[in-house]
Formats: C-alpha cells, sequence, structure tokens
C-alpha cells in the first residue's frame, strides 16, 4: 500500500515556534496527512515536551565543503503555461533560491525566509499568532548561506531541489547550502500555490491552494513540478539572463534531487527531460511508479528503514542506482525541521537531527560527485563503520 507522505511542514514547525505558548493546542494546530503514516516525534510532543524556552532562534549547521555558500533569491515566470492551480493568476510564476560556491568571508548573512513567507506560515497556524510568535522569529533562523557573496571561480554543476508537498522551498537549506560548499550550484525551487507561501516578484506571498483538498492528484502535481523544474533548467541555461550568475551552470552536468513529493518530481523530472543526468528521492513515495526502460540514468534512493513503496520503482530503475535506508530517521530527518524541533526542546525521532542532516548531506553529495563530478566514492560502495545508520538495501 502506498502512503502519501502529505505532512505539512507547517506542522513542525507550529511546535518549533510554539516555544512562548504550551504543546497542549497541537493537535488544533495541524494540518492532518491524508493518509496516516509512522508516529513522529511531534505527534507525541503536547504529552512529553519540556518546558518551552523563552524565545526561539534556530540555527542550521555550516556547510562542510572548502566553499562558502552564496545565496540569491530570483524570480521566473513562465509566460506559456497558466498556473496550474490558480489559473486566474496568470502566467506561472516561480521563487528560486540560488545557492553558489562562494569565497569565504564575502556576502552579508541571508535570511532564512522572507517575513511574507514566515506570516503565511502564521496564517495557516493560527495558534502560533496568538502564542507571540512574529515572523522576525521564523526569518531569523541563521541558514549559513550570505546574500551578495562572490563566486568562485569556473563551472559547476547544477542540482535543482524540490521539497516535500506543503513545504516551502526554505526547507532543503541546510542541504542546499553544503552541496554549495562542494562546488554545486543549487536551484531550490518554490512550487508557487503548493505550501504556505512564496514571495513572489511583486511582494506578494500567495497561499496555499491545494494543501486542503482531500483528493488530490499527487501524480498532476509531480507532474507540474517537472514542468516547474524544466523551465527552471531552460531559464538558468540559456543566454545566461534570468541569473546574474548562470556563467557558473556546466549546463551539461545536471541533477536534481527532492523531498517526498519533491523526490516523485524528480523522477518525473528525469522522465520527461534528458537533461537532468541524475536523480535522488529522498524518502518520497513515486507518483507514479515509474516503468522499465523510462529513467536509465543514475539514480540514489535515500528513505527510512519503514519505507516499503520503492519495491517496484527499484525493479524499473535501469541505470546506476542506490538504495538506501536510514535508521532510526523519521520522514523529516532529510529536511531542516527535526533539527528545529530538536533547537526548540521537542521530542525528536531516534536518529538525531544533526545526524540525519549529516547522512543527507554526506550521502547525496558522495551520489553527485560520483554522477556529475566523476569522482568515486567509497561511500557509496557498501556499508560504512562511520555511517552505521545507513542500511544498503541493495
Amino acid at each position: 500500500m502506498k502512503r502519501n507522505r502529505r505532512i505539512s511542514a507547517v506542522a513542525a514547525l507550529a511546535l518549533a515556534a510554539l516555544v512562548t505558548g504550551t504543546g497542549a493546542g497541537f493537535a488544533a494546530t495541524t494540518t492532518p496527512s491524508a493518509t496516516p503514516v509512522a508516529t513522529h516525534a511531534f505527534d507525541t510532543a503536547s504529552a512529553t515536551a519540556p518546558a518551552p524556552a523563552p524565545s526561539f532562534h534556530g540555527a542550521l549547521p555550516a556547510p562542510t565543503g572548502p566553499y562558502a555558500a552564496g545565496e540569491d533569491i530570483i524570480h521566473l515566470t513562465d509566460a506559456s503555461r497558466p498556473d496550474p492551480w490558480v489559473p486566474s493568476s496568470g502566467p506561472r510564476q516561480l521563487a528560486v533560491t540560488m545557492v553558489y560556491p562562494a569565497v569565504p568571508g564575502t556576502g552579508t548573512p541571508a535570511p532564512y525566509m522572507t517575513l511574507g513567507e514566515a506570516a503565511g506560515v502564521l496564517q495557516r497556524q493560527k495558534m502560533l499568532a496568538s502564542s507571540g510568535v512574529t515572523p522576525q522569529n521564523l526569518a531569523g533562523v541563521t541558514t549559513q548561506a550570505f546574500d551578495g557573496a562572490r563566486p568562485q571561480r569556473g563551472k559547476h554543476p547544477l542540482v535543482v531541489l524540490s521539497p516535500a508537498h506543503e513545504d516551502p522551498r526554505w526547507t532543503l537549506t541546510a542541504l542546499a547550502t553544503d552541496l554549495a560548499s562542494h562546488g554545486y550550484v543549487v536551484a531550490l525551487v518554490g512550487h508557487t500555490h503548493e505550501d504556505s507561501g512564496e514571495t513572489l516578484a511583486d511582494g506578494q506571498t500567495p497561499p496555499c491552494a491545494i494543501c486542503d483538498d482531500p483528493n488530490l492528484d499527487m501524480d498532476t502535481v509531480a507532474a507540474s513540478r517537472a514542468l516547474d523544474v524544466s523551465f527552471v533548467i531552460d531559464q538558468l541555461t540559456h543566454g545566461n539572463t534570468a541569473w546574474p550568475l548562470a556563467r557558473l551552470i556546466d549546463k551539461h552536468q545536471i541533477g536534481m534531487a527532492g523531498h517526498s513529493i519533491g523526490g516523485a518530481a524528480a523522477a518525473a523530472t528525469m522522465i520527461a527531460d534528458p537533461r537532468v543526468r541524475a536523480g535522488v528521492n529522498m524518502d518520497g513515495t513515486f507518483h507514479p511508479d515509474p516503468k522499465p526502460g523510462q529513467i536509465n540514468r543514475p539514480f540514489l534512493m535515500l528513505g527510512t528503514a519503514a519505507n516499503t513503496d520503492w519495491e517496484h520503482p527499484w525493479a524499473a530503475l535501469g541505470g546506476y542506482k542506490k538504495w538506501l535506508a536510514v535508521a532510526g530517521a523519521d520522514h523529516f530527518s532529510f529536511s531542516d525541521l527535526d533539527l528545529l524541533l530538536q533547537e526548540a526542546g521537542f521530542p525528536t525521532p531516534p536518529l538525531d537531527p544533526e545526524r540525519g542532516i549529516v547522512i543527507t548531506r554526506e550521502y547525496v553529495t558522495a551520489f553527485f560527485d560520483q554522477t556529475l563530478k566523476k569522482i568515486h566514492s567509497p561511500l557509496l560502495d557498501g556499508p560504512s563503520p562511520n555511517n552505521p545508520e545507513v542500511l544498503f538495501q541493495h
């Protein structure tokens, strides 16, 4: 049976940010999953959380590569395509965070999100606002990325990142900054109207149009995201006009990774767009399962040990492939969210959230090093004593 991992980042952030109130209101403030999934640490936070701290300030771990992570925000409009969820809004508009290899010590600290995006979280979670949480609390998470940082010279592979359903793009910031520090240009795509809000070129932050639809066809969502990603790749590799630093991109070496439905979108994009040479699905149910012959390029599946949805997709994958299960992880171990929970003092899964980020960074980077840079990574050859949580399924 397939499990629709339609779990909102806002539900996790509700606990991470509810640092001035009580946990008793958690059940009333979360957006329930359409299909039951395994219990997560935050499901029991109301009963077991310690006394909240007087204020919340989250911080993501520093990137591990030799470069700093520079950051730009770009806004793109696909004039050939109406918005799939709100056609009356006109052509499809996207906000994209570009993270790139930068010279250490340059630029200024980048915010985690805009105040409008933070306000969107509070709008979907009424109890947060009543408990004293402000947009500034959420926007002020330390990202380890730097606005206006001076770029490193040369060309670098492009990796596109797509977040989970209902999760804004900034939930994959820790992975994006680390990839950039290891010599990748990263395009972190916000899928407009699919989460609590992405701030667009006009400064507006439209709310989610599909988050509360119990009949939402996730195959349609994955297919729409594939169109978003192909358009972003077009804009970044044709004419160098969409982003002033597009010269940094090696347009012949493009990969994609996604979390949850973003992972399904990585597969859907690879099927539709041959420019994407390697893909990663982080704990996402495929929508739909690929058919034999559709994906004959490298693909990594990195997920929880409880994930049983991947046998058929695994059999259909025709190229270099790895399936890794992470013991003790939950669905959010592959994003920033469990770490934010921990920093707020709430229970987390058996896998330490920082370990979750370390593992995600190491294996995703190793996979793209091997498939895009042609640098062999022993980490992918088999179990590692330094990472006993990582189980090679095949």
